[in-house]
């Protein structure tokens, strides 16, 4: 792998190799690994490995760790390979219907930058320039030698930003803005690096799987409960797209109108409407509270069980719990899954609250024939989809399973 000069500076081209791929995959999950290990693991030669090894090394991707003694083994220690973080960098952005955040991330997936800004709804014409100016300060943060490794820019956006208009309160002008945007090419307009796009969903499933997944699933959905709750599937520790890209859009699934307690005008009514976050903010606002305030202070507030806020946070979570809890009972009874993690806009405390009861109904329902797949909290948060953005030149980049995650050239990830 060699650096190559591009209209945006120096940057990395990439591996080619699927060796290389496989092998830098397989340090990244694993934290650390001997040439032994890679080499037993890959089923490549130890010569093979090696030189793989060496060349990666000379590249800046790999650095050795201190040497240690393998378990149940005599003689010398090992020298263990890790990831250096430094060996590239990307930037995330997640462009969502209450707020705008920016990150930049190095090889390991560690954040050093974020800019965020909130806002009512989301206006394109205070958007675009906001990612821009963004972009210019995150990059400003990185030196000269780093600045050559930047791999590119990742964008995670819901399905139609400007759609359920009536439940995200947004202007007509604005959903109508949106209708005619294309975001990808808004955002690479202005910038000298290839850019991605992927849904904000399909975003938090890719940061799981790297970061939020500690029960170590295989096959397992990934929901999250945003402004509007959605999802992604991971088949085999690989996202799981679909025929049309939308696999694991929960958020659309039709259940009971009983679950949106009274909201709902016919015999059916979505799960966005059940269980998502704009719920729990309404609920707040329309008693003077603000949302991020009392959920935060909820969080670190024990004592606060007989508040007005913790009264309306347990409403909510009933609602949101049953309704998850039926959605995910009908996805199991289409893929056996292994698990299902579960994440959103709220702090870790309350995430693991919500997670309970979801498991709680689940046992209510009529489940003969089906085994529930285990339940596990997400440890992100609202991370998840910029960091899941940001993976996106790095999949490119260094997957071995590119061709299936990611095309550049054909847009695959545009279409999510």
């Amino acid at each position: 792998m060699k650096l190559k000069q591009t209209s945006g500076g120096s940057n990395l081209s990439g591996i080619a190799q699927y060796n290389e791929r496989l092998i830098l995959q397989l340090i990244r999950r694993s934290g650390s690994l001997t040439k032994a290990e890679i080499s037993r693991l890959t089923q490549l030669s130890a010569q093979t490995a090696s030189v793989i090894i060496n060349r990666l090394l000379d590249d800046e991707l790999l650095y050795k760790q201190e040497r240690r003694y393998e378990i149940g083994k005599v003689g010398q220690p090992a020298v263990p390979i890790a990831l250096n973080p430094d060996g590239a960098y990307s930037i995330g952005v997640k462009i969502g219907r209450r707020g705008v955040d920016l990150v930049l991330i190095n090889f390991t997936g560690v954040i050093l930058q974020r800019i965020s800004h909130i806002y009512d709804y989301p206006d394109p014409d205070f958007i675009f320039p906001a990612i821009e100016t963004g972009i210019k300060d995150l990059i400003a943060t990185l030196s000269s030698i780093q600045h050559k490794r930047l791999l590119g820019i990742g964008i995670a956006v819901p399905y139609s930003l400007g759609g359920w208009q009536q439940e995200a309160d947004i202007p007509h002008s604005i959903t109508e803005h949106w209708n005619t945007l294309d975001i990808k090419e808004a955002v690479q307009a202005k910038q000298p690096y290839p850019v991605w796009l992927v849904n904000d969903a399909t975003a938090a499933c890719i940061a799981s799987l790297e970061f939020g997944n500690p029960e170590r699933f295989n096959n397992y959905l990934h929901i999250f409960v945003g402004t509007f709750i959605g999802g992604g599937i991971i088949m085999n520790r690989t996202l799981y797209l679909g025929s049309f890209n939308n696999a694991g859009a929960i958020g659309s699934m039709p259940l009971p109108s009983s679950y949106a307690q009274g909201e709902a005008n016919g015999p059916t009514v979505q799960l966005i409407n059940c269980a998502s976050r704009y719920l729990l903010n309404n609920h707040f606002k329309t008693q003077q509270l603000d949302p991020n305030l009392e959920v935060e202070w909820l969080a670190n507030d024990e004592a606060a069980n007989s508040s007005l806020s913790r009264d309306i946070f347990q409403a909510w979570v009933q609602q949101a719990a049953a309704a998850i809890a039926y959605a995910v009972v009908a996805a199991a009874s289409l893929i056996d899954f292994e698990g299902v993690i579960i994440d959103g806009l709220l702090p870790a405390r309350l995430t693991k609250q919500l997670t309970g009861a979801v498991q709680t109904e689940m046992e209510k329902l009529d489940i003969e024939g089906l085994i529930l797949p285990k339940l596990c909290a997400g440890t992100i948060g609202n991370d998840a989809r910029a960091l899941g953005g940001a993976f996106l030149p790095f999949y490119t980049n260094f997957a071995p399973d590119r061709s299936i995650l990611i095309s550049s050239e054909d847009n695959i990830f545009q279409a999510f």
